[in-house]
């Protein structure tokens, strides 16, 4: 295979390791292997004994419980811990050797049964997330607005100053109608009305209004247009998301730095795995001009408590949700007649006031076509279609597009309350359609709200829903092309428990399917999964984890950063690319070598200090703490090739002394296809 050069890149000269030949050359390999399946051939130091198919190998205590035939004990940890979790720490195949895998689980899947209050400590630092909307918008106001609220603040103040000024006036005045005045004068300060300006100045408190302004144009110049949570240097952190920003855009950025720490330090694992599982399922972009503010509410007030509970509750919390109703514009949806009745009714109670004997009657307005117009709201069916061909139903769940328009008039009125000040779910009965609809061939006329309802109970409780939720589960889970037989017996679960996600889920990892061995590292790792894991591989302790949002983005998955509906994709056709995995192979390095600002990572107590005199030494211990001893000889064969390298060794071609960069060792396993692979 012949390689074509790639232009250096400004971030390369800072790399500890590689020069950009071998890296990329490193790279194509792991694209090839990450399209292809995979087949670990291990080096028989690090085999794992298969037992012959005619003898049933005796069952190991730590998976007793389990339908695990194919794959040895520790095999099946690290499966569970890459499947259920965002991979192992070190230390962590060992406490579930000694906990059960089974009881590790079932612990999973009761994640308030699992103490988590050191996550919580850590969360701390990120005061957005107990915030509520309204305090979101009041606190990390728009530029715009903030030179309002500041020309707002001022002219109240000069208001209340003007009032105290009327108020001492007044009492001089009656003190002195009273024979009192001159002591009433030496009595009362002189107050007199204060202008904006002098209030500004005099109140070092008080909000500059020019100085607001400055500060909101250059928010708006260039950084502010960026993807914040992507792309440039990871290491630079912009001026918007700083910790002392209180621009809109540190909402969103406390909201990557606060997943990633889930993700990294969660006790409750699979928890933030269905998390992000389920956020991507009802995926809403932060892009779209309020959701910055609605996101945090949505995570936290949606997502989160409906992570393992029905699917019914979770839909219609979503489909109340503002940073639904506002992404896909259903706050906006209207009975396209809803204006013309409204007019109608206040003609009839102007009317009825005035039908009272002898009083004429009251002079019809002039039309105005124009401003008609402009206030004329329409039905929109985004909501309707994504509700069923995302959220529920899935592409070929059966509906037509007169089902669309249906759905869409059924939640017509579903609506938010004061969208820029505290933004509430709302239902608007004067924009609801009122006449009968037809779904799926069932009549919709239970009444105002209770038509969305209906049509809720009706898609979740449809045999097309249980099968495509069943089937993007197992597709996360288990395989890009999940086993039928396997999503068929999760749909059975799925309907005969209502909608039951736990119960949809313990389906499937008791599976023999979830445990065979075509599915062990049949799974490529996002770009989120990737940093996740190989921050947890290397026990690396994190401060401050914006550069590692900024990787997620880098690499290409920027969060809350997904512009269409649809969510990232779980397929393994979406991430492999030899540009992309070679900036998985920055990362790796990166990380390991600690050159990442607010990481330390301490690879030797990993890899053992001795083994920084041994360059295979160091290899073969690196291949064995991170991938479990399972490296295939291609990958052995072309890592093997890089520890000659002058930069591996950390000396020059003339010293006879040579010491492993274990940082360098560590980083090229971390970027080596096995653990791509989940």
């Amino acid at each position: 295979m012949r390689l074509q050069k790639r232009p250096a890149s400004p971030f390369f000269p800072r790399m500890p390791a590689i020069s950009a030949t071998p890296r990329s050359f490193l790279a194509a390999i792991l694209s090839v292997a990450c399209v292809f399946p995979l087949t670990v051939e291990m080096p028989a130091s690090a085999a794992i004994p298969s037992a012959p198919k005619d003898k049933k190998p005796k069952a190991d205590a730590a998976v007793k419980g389990l339908p695990i035939t194919e794959l040895s004990a520790d095999e099946a940890i690290l499966h569970a811990l890459n499947r259920l979790a965002y991979g192992p720490r070190p230390g962590d195949v060992e406490r579930v050797r000694q906990m059960g895998l089974a009881k590790w689980i079932e612990q999973q899947l009761n994640p308030n049964s699992v103490d988590d209050r050191a996550l919580d400590a850590r969360l701390s630092d990120y005061p957005t997330l107990r915030m509520s909307t309204a305090k979101l918008i009041e606190e990390y106001p728009q530029p715009k607005q903030v030179e309002k609220q500041a020309q707002k603040q001022v002219q109240a103040q000069a208001r209340q100053e003007q009032r105290r000024s009327d108020a001492a006036a007044a009492v001089v005045e009656k003190d002195t109608q009273n024979g009192q005045g001159q002591q009433a004068n030496s009595e009362a300060p002189a107050v007199t009305p204060v202008s904006a300006p002098q209030l500004a100045a005099d109140n070092p408190n008080a909000p500059a209004p020019m100085k607001q302004q400055a500060q909101g144009n250059a928010a708006t110049n260039g950084a502010g247009r960026r993807d914040i949570l992507g792309g440039g240097d990871p290491n630079n952190v912009s001026r918007a998301t700083a910790d002392e920003s209180k621009r809109p855009q540190r909402v969103v950025a406390e909201l990557g730095m606060a997943k990633v720490t889930r993700a990294i330090y969660s006790e409750r694992q699979l928890q933030q795995v269905m998390d992000d599982f389920w956020f991507n399922h009802f995926n809403v972009f932060a892009g779209k001009g309020e959701d910055r503010y609605y996101l945090t509410s949505y995570e936290r007030d949606v997502i989160q408590p409906h992570a393992f509970g029905k699917f019914k509750d979770l839909v219609s919390a979503t489909a109340k949700s503002p940073a639904m109703l506002f992404y896909l514009d259903n706050f906006l949806s209207a009975d396209p007649r809803a204006a013309e009745r409204q007019a109608m009714q206040r003609a009839m109670r102007q009317r009825a006031r005035y039908m009272r004997p002898g009083r004429p009657l009251p002079p019809r307005p002039s039309a105005n076509p124009q401003q008609a117009k402009k206030n004329e709201r329409g039905l929109n069916e985004n909501y309707g279609r994504e509700l069923m061909e995302l959220h529920t139903l899935g592409v070929d769940g059966g509906y037509t597009q007169k089902d669309v328009t249906e759905v869409a008039r059924c939640f017509t009125g579903w609506t938010i309350d004061k969208p820029r000040q505290y933004a509430d779910f709302k239902f608007d009965d004067r924009l609801h359609d009122p006449d009968p609809k037809i779904v799926l061939g069932k009549k919709i006329h239970a009444g105002g709200m209770k038509d969305g309802e209906q049509v809720i109970d009706l898609l979740v409780h449809h045999p097309s829903t249980a099968k495509f939720i069943s089937t993007k589960l197992a597709r996360r889970f288990v395989s890009d092309n999940p086993p039928p037989a396997l999503v068929s017996r999760m749909a059975h679960t799925f309907q005969s428990s209502d909608g039951d996600i736990k119960a949809v889920l313990h389906t499937m990892i008791w599976s023999p399917e979830f445990w065979s061995r075509e599915s062990y590292r049949a799974k490529i790792k996002t770009p989120f999964e990737l940093v996740i894991s190989a921050v947890r591989a290397l026990g690396t302790d994190v401060d401050t984890p914006m550069p590692l949002v900024q990787w997620v983005g880098r690499i290409g998955e920027p969060l809350y950063q997904c512009q269409p509906p649809t969510g990232y994709s779980d397929k393994a056709d979406a991430w492999v690319n030899t540009g992309a995995l070679l900036n998985r192979l920055n990362y790796s390095l990166a990380l390991a070598g600690n050159k990442m600002r607010g990481a330390r990572t301490d690879v030797p107590s990993l890899l053992g200090v001795d083994s920084s005199a041994d360059p295979k030494g160091a290899l073969d211990r690196a291949v064995q703490v991170f991938l479990g001893g399972q490296a295939g000889p291609t990958t052995v064969e072309t890592l093997e090739k890089q520890l000659d390298n002058p930069q591996v060794l950390q000396a020059k071609l003339d010293d006879a002394r040579k010491q492993v960069d274990l940082g360098v060792v560590a980083g090229l396993v971390l970027g080596a296809p096995e653990f791509q692979r989940r």
